[in-house]
């Protein structure tokens, strides 16, 4: 039986999410069309350009994402915890960037008036109807989607669905899933014969790190190798992401460093490409380990996540304890669960 998308989700509760989203009739909207001899490769920025915009808006972190020609992933972290400590004014004033009633001439939200925002939050409740909103996972996709499906309706000039319905989403219970589900989304286009490399996968979350690290380390060895503003340009691709560790000032959602995740994604990348199951080199399996992920399994994993798990992934006893309180006494990919991870 089918678990309800209501069942799993709690706005109220934080989790990760791995939601995926294919263009209607697996159409290659976003890269070359071979339908229309059409190149829609510029929808990838646009969608880009509006994970950042909604990253600044929703207290949501964006975990990791890829844009690939039909289809999208994005894994996002609900934070209800900030969204609670939010004034009523920084509730209304995010809500209206998301639904700004008047733009300036380069098309961006015009700042509110008082007067303005008092109206927003009119009305009963109203205030916490948008807190809610601003920490939901549904309500983020939704205004990630539409954007997206209105600007390219526009563009073709034509009406309809530019996406296959509603989103799947797959809760990440632990921090196996968690990596396994970021190597799978940010190897996609590696998988998908479209990259060779991490650094050369365009519109991925990994993309984005690799940029951001080689410019600390540039900056580093050679102070004035790079312009100020190159450099800034350059932080600013992965500054809008969930730091994978913990900072200072922003809480990271896997316990693992940056440079050991980009040498797990590396190898496996090419591990994927070749076809080659080999054997993990020996620095990389302790990481492994640590997250009680089965090493042999790795690769088959990483690979095939999206077709292992349907609505949860992680250790068979965080999935079992998941169906208990959905009300459900098995669900599709526990056996995939115990092939995957070490926990049980």
């Amino acid at each position: 039986m089918a678990i309800p998308r209501s069942s799993l989700v709690n706005d109220e509760i934080e989790g990760i999410w791995h939601c995926i989203s294919r263009i209607v009739r697996s159409a290659f909207l976003c890269g070359w069309d071979a339908l229309t001899q059409r190149n829609y490769e510029h929808r990838k920025v646009w969608t880009h350009e509006r994970l950042k915009e909604l990253a600044g808006i929703f207290y949501i972190d964006v975990c990791g994402y890829s844009v690939m020609d039909n289809h999208l992933h994005v894994i996002l972290r609900n934070r209800p915890d900030l969204a609670r400590q939010a004034s009523d004014r920084e509730i209304a004033t995010r809500w209206w960037r998301l639904f700004p009633k008047r733009r300036t001439p380069d098309n961006s939200p015009a700042e509110p008036t008082e007067l303005e925002l008092d109206m927003i939050l009119e009305g009963v409740g109203r205030v916490e109807v948008l807190r809610q909103r601003l920490s939901s996972i549904s309500w983020f996709m939704r205004c990630l989607k539409e954007h997206l499906a209105k600007r390219a309706n526009a563009e073709d000039q034509c009406t309809g669905r530019f996406w296959e319905g509603r989103f799947k989403s797959i809760a990440l219970l632990d921090q196996a899933a968690i990596l396994t589900c970021a190597a799978y989304v940010d190897l996609n286009p590696i998988r998908a014969g479209m990259a060779e490399t991490p650094e050369t996968s365009d519109f991925t979350s990994a993309q984005d790190r690799i940029i951001a690290r080689q410019a600390e380390k540039r900056q580093e060895e050679k102070p004035t190798h790079l312009e100020p503003a190159a450099y800034q340009r350059c932080l600013e691709r992965a500054r809008w992401l969930c730091p994978l560790r913990d900072e200072p000032d922003r809480r990271g959602f896997m316990a693992l460093d940056l440079d050991d995740y980009l040498a797990l994604l590396d190898w496996t990348g090419r591990k994927v490409v070749e076809g080659k199951k080999g054997a993990i080199p020996a620095h990389l399996a302790p990481i492994l380990e640590r997250l009680e992920i089965k090493g042999e399994q790795w690769l088959h994993s990483s690979q095939h996540f999206g077709s292992m798990f349907y609505r949860i992934a992680g250790g068979v006893s965080k999935m079992k304890e998941k169906a208990l309180a959905t009300g459900q006494k098995w669900v599709k990919g526990i056996r995939a669960g115990q092939t995957a991870f070490l926990s049980h």
